[in-house]
């Protein structure tokens, strides 16, 4: 991956890509997840309700499941998922197993046809049809011409007996010339023993793509986010352009909502029903309620209630709450603020660390003065407060019910309730201006 992130610790929608698999190991019913993490435990602090083996020394995958084999107690079944296999899916696994059980297997491997195997290990059948051994093709020298040409190939994913697991796993060699030790040698070993070793060929090759670089990644990402996108358009979700936007798989959408195109949904958002988000459009751990319209805008950490409208091109910030059918229009920025039912901030401006009652409209150019240099203060606006144009707020500040503000007005202390603040100096008119200026500019006239 060239990257000082370890790679299953790279964004796939949303979530880190060991997320994915570990997911599905749940939805598919496992009744433990063992983690195999590095010394340094990076995969601990963003996986959840797992049990950590930590591997010692980086020796490869059968390395890796001799760490764990400690903490495998029970006789059920083992399967192995790759935490570069992020688009596994707990129907694929539960067939895996099912396929394992009826077989009698010890071990069951899955697989997949690709027109292009390059960079797989390779599946070499035996004439029972079973899976003789599987070659690796890191390097140069693992695998014979014949042997490259097989497009059968490995995907990371297997199940295993627990018992002939903890067999053979001793025996691995690090014979090869990555000097390490192989999972996939344990197949050949199982066999070598009586044993049944099968493969269970998965037809969609996309289910089982590893990622290897970050060319892989972007492949696997693009498929899931189809796979989302397809998720959201048969619940009833209208994604008009679908090729357009990007929506991660923490994402929540309800049904008729429109999703517009170049639209981007990110984190924990959450949309109802009936809403309009977009064109162009980016959301971030935003709540939008029921029938709210978000257009050509920014929100990050924020809620916005049923029937609100945001845009186009506002900016609403962490801790902003716009309530039932309020307004934030064209130019607006909103940051901590609490914004009442039905009110209106309808163009060029900006409200930080306010409060504002229901029913309230304030001018273009309002602005809240909320930072004196040291510290924030906060601003409060009642009910029914009419603000007029250009007029800043300096905080902290309390403008009372009914209450009006004139036009460039700084108003620096409270307006009580229906009273009209005026802060500005009494317009004068100089006569005969212009001429004096043009006397100034050219003394002979």
């Amino acid at each position: 991956m060239r990257s000082a992130t370890p790679k299953v610790l790279h964004d796939l929608c949303g979530m880190p890509m060991i997320a994915w698999p570990v997911a599905a190991a749940r939805e598919a019913g496992a009744g433990t997840v063992i983690l195999v993490d590095a010394p340094a435990r990076p995969l601990e602090a963003v996986v959840a309700d797992v049990v950590i083996a930590v591997q010692p020394v980086a020796n490869g995958t059968g390395g890796a499941l001799a760490a764990a084999a400690g903490l495998l107690t029970s006789d059920a079944p083992v399967v192995v998922l790759s935490g570069d296999v992020p688009l596994i899916g707990a129907a694929t696994i539960r067939d895996l197993v099912d396929a394992h059980v009826a077989a009698g297997a010890v071990a069951t491997v899955a697989t997949t046809v690709l027109d292009d195997p390059s960079g797989y290990g390779r599946i070499v059948r035996g004439p029972d049809g079973g899976v003789e051994r599987i070659v690796e093709t890191k390097t140069a020298g693992d695998a014979t011409a014949d042997e490259l040409a097989i497009r059968e190939i490995n995907s990371g994913v297997y199940v295993f007996e627990p018992g002939a697991l903890r067999e053979a796993l001793p025996r691995l060699r690090a014979d090869n010339a990555q000097g390490e030790l192989y999972l996939t040698d344990a197949l050949a070993l199982l066999r070598e023993g009586g044993g049944v070793v099968q493969a269970h060929v998965v037809d969609d090759p996309a289910i089982v793509l590893g990622v290897n670089d970050r060319v892989h990644l972007a492949h696997v990402r693009d498929l899931a986010r189809r796979r989302i996108v397809e998720g959201h358009l048969r619940a009833g979700v209208d994604i008009t352009d679908p090729g357009s936007v990007v929506i991660d798989a923490t994402v929540e959408i309800g049904a008729d909502s429109v999703i517009e195109p170049f639209t981007v949904l990110r984190g924990a958002t959450r949309i109802g029903a009936g809403c309009v988000v977009g064109p162009g459009s980016t959301l971030t751990d935003a709540v939008i309620g029921d029938g709210a319209k978000v257009l050509h805008a920014y929100l990050v950490e924020c809620e916005v209630r049923a029937g609100a409208s945001v845009g186009p091109f506002a900016y609403l910030r962490p801790g902003t709450l716009l309530r039932e059918k309020a307004k934030v229009g064209t130019f607006v920025e909103v940051k901590n603020s609490d914004i009442g039912e039905g009110t209106k901030v309808p163009h060029l401006s900006y409200l930080g660390d306010a409060d504002v009652g229901p029913g309230s409209n304030l001018g273009a150019g309002s602005i809240t003065a909320n930072y004196d240099g040291v510290n924030k203060h906060r601003t409060t606006i009642g009910a029914g407060v009419r603000g007029s144009v250009h007029v800043s707020y300096v905080a902290p500040l309390t403008i009372g019910d009914r209450a009006w503000t004139a036009a460039g007005s700084v108003i620096t202390g409270d307006v009580p309730e229906g009273a009209l603040g005026i802060a500005r100096e009494r317009q004068s008119n100089l006569e005969g201006y212009d001429e004096r200026r043009a006397a100034q500019r050219d003394p002979g006239t």
